[in-house]
């Protein structure tokens, strides 16, 4: 068993997640409840390997026999046919069960590598928006990628080499002890105890480099994709350069922990095969002083010879075995690592699916910091009536958008709570509560897959008349026909083909196509013209007749019409009230009124100029 206290090496950066507590009895265990089901199929391809391993265990007999059968003398000599025949057969035999194992186990490696990874996929996109604001998307992607393979690689290594070698080491040395001198099994013996001891000891002193060297794999891997994913702003400020030195960085500590690794790798190599090397030269020197002495005959030589050979061959690849188990332990180790990563919104165990058409939407005292150091919201208390519309507005870094976080439950409330139809959100199920409400976010990010994709994912069993249907009420749909591949048009990684303003017609597309009963805008038309602005909002206030809708805007231009107005400051609310009331109040609600017509006139006028 591995220790986590393994002192990295000092070019190595320190590994700080939580998988490294995990040992390799641990990773088998949380690996049993997934071969469990598959029993059956376990104990078939293990009797196939007992069955490869007694046919090989007859093919140096039938060897013996057949040299024994040929030193006579030449009038008296004869084709022994039946042994030549059952000699031929064994080693078909042998080929056959192996075969058979294979086909026998390649769906229990197959199915269980699957169920893991999509446990561990299943597992990530549960997680709160906590851990994935703060993830390293590169990273993480290959954790899971190596993990899932590590798995196939375990039960490969573990089912058709190291068993089969260890239950041949058995059965030889039996036979050995059965039919020649004890000798012969002691040298058998101290031969795999000797490898034994030094592979082990040598392995477990080589893994930390292995270790080092996922670990500086996965960090390169992560500036990698970080950069990549952030092509523009790289552009932007020229800093291609800065972004290779800060790669290379990565890679050198990669390259220092694989050279370290490969180094370590000779001396194990040459440790193995001079233990190896003595047992074997050991065990001839005793097969041909018994030759000599008329204790043994040729084919007796032959025997041990055959044996031997078939012992040393996987004996040299002990080691690799070994290495390469441990190896797949360690990414596997970080793969149920993931596991690990504790899930701070979860359904209560009574929780309940919320079924509502109009829904009425309270905050009640809420209080909310993303750090426990610095709190964002204060006493939030305000109601969104069923059908109706509420409307946040303030400056900047206020706590508007945490309101659409928090009703959206991507963080539980520190305090106070938030109802629907009177409902506290965290006895309501994510999986329900989530698909009432349809959001239009500031930040539009797409799917690099086509425009149709991106909107059709607002509701995926959707007909394509419907998605048109949506694009056409988002005012996209001409746009799209315009284009050559029209829907199927690809819109890039992060949707960067398409403009801000056309990202945010296919984000309201989406949301109208959802069809909630809850309707979050979140500066819905922050990234359009003001002539396209005017087009949508009379679109969008169409659609929320009837639907509960919470708007968190910066133009006051777009939510004159709400219901209920809310201006936040410093995450309290300061002001509420209707547009002509808080026009009428002479507060900072009309102070933002007052300076947004004023930016409107002076844009206006510097249009007419030019």
């Amino acid at each position: 068993m591995t220790s986590s206290n393994t002192p990295e090496p000092a070019d190595t950066p320190p590994i700080k997640r939580a998988e490294q507590a995990r040992g390799d009895f641990a990773v088998v265990r949380d690996l049993l409840p997934y071969l469990r089901p598959y029993l059956g199929r376990i104990l078939l391809a293990l009797g196939l390997v007992v069955a490869a391993k007694l046919l090989n265990l007859l093919v140096p007999m039938a060897l013996k026999q057949i040299v024994d059968g040929l030193n006579v003398a030449p009038s008296l000599l004869l084709l022994p046919v039946g042994l030549l025949l059952a000699y031929g057969a064994s080693r078909i035999g042998v080929t056959l069960f192996t075969e058979l194992r294979q086909v026998v186990f390649a769906r229990v490696m197959a199915r269980t590598s699957r169920q893991v990874t999509l446990q561990v996929f299943r597992h990530l996109h549960g997680l709160s928006l906590k851990f994935h604001l703060g993830r390293r998307t590169g990273g993480v992607a290959r954790d899971v990628e190596r993990g899932g393979s590590a798995i196939a690689d375990l039960l490969d290594w573990t089912l058709y080499s190291i068993i089969p070698i260890l239950l041949e080491v058995i059965l030889v040395t039996a036979v050995l002890v059965w039919a020649y001198d004890w000798r012969f099994a002691a040298i058998t013996l101290a031969t795999l105890l000797v490898y034994g001891l030094w592979t082990f000891a040598v392995t477990e002193w080589r893994t930390r480099y292995y270790r080092a060297s996922v670990e500086a794999d996965t960090r390169a891997n992560e500036r990698a994709v970080d950069s990549l994913l952030n092509y523009e702003t790289v552009k932007y400020f020229n800093n291609e350069e800065h972004e290779a030195a800060r790669y290379d960085e990565n890679l050198r500590h990669l390259e220092n922990a694989k050279v370290k690794a490969t180094t370590s790798l000779a001396a194990l190599n040459l440790g193995q095969a001079a233990v190896v090397s003595v047992g074997v030269t050991a065990m001839m020197w005793l097969a041909a002083d018994g030759v000599v002495d008329g204790s043994m005959t040729v084919g007796d030589l032959v025997l041990v010879n055959a044996y031997l050979l078939q012992l040393s061959a996987p004996l040299f690849l002990l080691g690799m075995m070994y290495r390469e188990v441990k190896q797949a332990l360690t990414n596997m180790e970080r793969l149920f690592g993931l596991l690990d990563e504790r899930q701070d919104v979860q359904d209560a165990p009574d929780a309940t699916p919320l079924v509502t058409t109009q829904p009425r939407v309270r905050f009640e005292d809420v209080r909310f910091g993303y750090d426990p150091r610095r709190q964002i919201l204060h006493d939030i208390d305000f109601e969104i009536p069923a059908g109706g519309t509420v409307a946040v507005v303030g400056h900047s870094g206020c706590g508007k958008s945490t309101l659409a976080r928090l009703l959206y439950r991507f963080y539980d409330v520190d305090g106070g709570r938030i109802t629907i139809d009177g409902h506290d959100l965290r006895q309501l199920t994510q999986a329900s509560l989530r698909g009432a409400i349809a959001i239009v976010p500031q930040d539009t990010v797409l799917f690099n897959d086509s425009i149709y994709y991106n909107i059709l994912y607002g509701r995926p069993d959707a007909s394509r008349a419907e998605v048109e249907a949506a694009a056409r009420a988002a005012h996209i749909h001409d746009f799209v026909q315009s284009l050559p591949d029209g829907y199927d048009t690809q819109v890039g990684e992060r949707g960067l083909k398409l403009s801000g303003g056309e990202k945010q017609r296919v984000a309201i597309a989406r949301a109208i196509l959802k069809n909630p009963a809850i309707l979050i805008f979140d500066e819905a038309t922050s990234a359009l013209d003001s002539q396209s602005e005017r087009a949508i909002q009379a679109e969008l206030e169409r659609i929320q007749v009837g639907r509960t809708t919470l708007v968190i805007a910066h133009r006051l231009s777009t939510v004159m019409n709400a219901d209920q107005i809310l201006v936040m400051d410093d995450g309290r609310i300061a002001e509420r009230g209707s547009h002509p009331q808080l026009l009428a109040l002479n507060g900072q609600y009309a102070q933002m009124w007052r300076l947004q017509q004023q930016r409107a006139e002076q844009s206006a006028a510097e249009r007419q100029h030019l």
